[in-house]
């Protein structure tokens, strides 16, 4: 069995519990995710190198859009939805 850790610190709990919760439903049975204050833990576990390789990118494709949206100031989504809605009409 292999096994790959990745842990990822964040600007606080909350961001942490956020990136937490949006890879969950991309978690897999060979994935453990824990939060500890504003840190991720996840730990993989495959049976072969290539599919850890394949798994780990995967995870980190998945974890870097769930830091950027937990990072997103809900004004500058508030701004980009009106700035949308301006150029419809």
């Amino acid at each position: 069995m292999r096994r790959a850790r990745v842990r990822t610190t964040h600007a606080d709990a909350a961001t942490a519990r956020a990136v937490a919760a949006a890879l969950g439903p991309d978690n897999t049975d060979e994935m453990d995710t824990a939060v500890d204050d504003a840190t991720v833990t996840t730990t993989i576990h495959r049976s072969s190198t290539g599919g850890l390789q394949a798994t780990v990118d995967d995870y980190v494709v998945n974890l870097q859009v769930a830091t950027r949206l937990a990072s997103t100031d809900t004004r500058d989504i508030d701004t980009q939805q009106q700035t949308d809605e301006d150029t419809q009409t």
